[in-house]
């Protein structure tokens, strides 16, 4: 296949003609690999370059830095490239300071980085919210550079965003109850650039593509988690992905004017209950998690009252699922069988088998429809 019939989620990116750019994860990565390396070699390195989960090898400039003895810190500007993200310009800072052996790494909530005080996210209750993938991303760069020069990989790392407390009221994060600022995000430790029409533009292209190369079996996955579980699932090739973001209704629509033989639809739990309760537009800032929809289902599936009220009083889609897992109620296959059935109310006739996954932010499967 030539370049320019090339498909998938890397072709469609190109098309957009949108920079990328860098997560929080990454920025605080490379702060702390820069404040690391300066505690063990006395010196920082400048540009730090780090390596990110899919072997991409990104060089940052400090944009600050300070050495002390047993401690050291360092800052990133973040650069969001073409994507409208709040956090763009922030300076995330990581401290790092020596601990003594057997203590691991530990991680602390600097100024302008939140912490996590009510259930239903992916740390507990207490924790700085700094996520789970950016964690053991910087675990892998300290036990790096512990090796390289002959550190226990023993420290506390503190990340610290400048302005941050100012920056996460623009954010959801007080309502998920994320009190003091900012999360540190990011998956891929890439920022994919956000606009309407030049994404739903590269969706449309996706799927012409991979009419072209013949396939009958697209997938469309909010993200690369999801991607990457449909290929473990079905063994897709690159060009049968359509990174359809949180644009379901633009795959929908065009697969319904182009239509392929079976279209499955791959997402984390939350963004595919918004789907089942009827919303094309997945983005936080257009559509939420209706938590009395979800009830609604629980109750289908053989909650009691009591159960159906605490999920439709949970923090997020997360904690009703955990909510409604620990009963037994398998309200993960209930949305997945609900967001098929308002693919296929748009859909509207067109001869396309539809099925849905639902996964967590592991790539989990937490519920899955039949085919219809």
């Amino acid at each position: 296949m030539t370049g320019a019939a090339r498909g998938g989620r890397g072709a469609q990116l190109e098309h957009t003609g949108l920079r990328p750019g860098w997560t929080t994860g990454a920025c605080a990565t490379a702060a702390t690999t820069a404040a690391y390396t300066a505690l063990l070699a006395g010196d920082f390195p400048d540009p730090v370059t780090i390596t990110l989960p899919r072997g991409q090898t990104p060089s940052f400039a400090l944009a600050a830095e300070e050495l002390t003895d047993g401690r050291a810190t360092a800052g990133v500007v973040k650069d969001a490239g073409d994507d409208p993200d709040v956090t763009h310009g922030a300076l995330v800072r990581a401290t790092v300071r020596l601990l003594p052996a057997g203590s691991g790494v530990v991680f602390r909530a600097g100024p302008g980085v939140g912490t996590v005080t009510r259930p239903g996210l992916p740390l507990p209750v207490g924790e700085p919210a700094v996520n789970p993938v950016p964690r053991q991303l910087m675990r892998d760069h300290v036990a790096r550079v512990a090796e390289r020069y002959g550190g226990s990989g023993d420290v506390e790392i503190t990340v610290s965003v400048d302005d941050g407390e100012e920056i996460a009221r623009s954010t959801w994060n007080p309502r998920l109850g994320i009190l003091g600022g900012l999360s540190v995000l990011g998956t891929t430790g890439i920022v994919v650039p956000y606009s309407c029409s030049a994404w739903i533009d590269s969706i449309r292209r996706g799927v012409d593509v991979a009419r072209a190369a013949g396939r009958r079996h697209v997938a469309g996955c909010t993200g690369s988690t999801s991607e990457r579980t449909v290929v473990e699932e079905y063994g897709l090739p690159e060009d049968a992905l359509l990174d359809m973001g949180d644009f379901a209704g633009a795959v929908l629509k065009y697969v319904r004017r182009h239509p392929v033989d079976r279209l499955t639809v791959c997402g984390g739990f939350a963004k595919l209950s918004k789907l089942a309760a009827g919303h094309l537009d997945l983005h936080s800032a257009r559509s939420q998690v209706d938590k009395a929809f979800l009830a609604g289902l629980a109750r289908r599936g053989g909650a009691d009252a009591a159960l159906a009220a605490e999920v439709a009083g949970a923090n997020t889609g997360l904690a009703a699922l955990q909510l409604c897992r620990a009963a037994g109620v398998p309200l993960g296959d209930l949305v997945a069988t609900a967001a098929r059935d308002q693919a296929l109310a748009v859909l509207r006739g067109a001869p396309v088998a539809v099925d849905v996954i639902c996964v967590d932010r592991s790539g989990t499967v937490v519920g899955r429809s039949g085919i219809a």
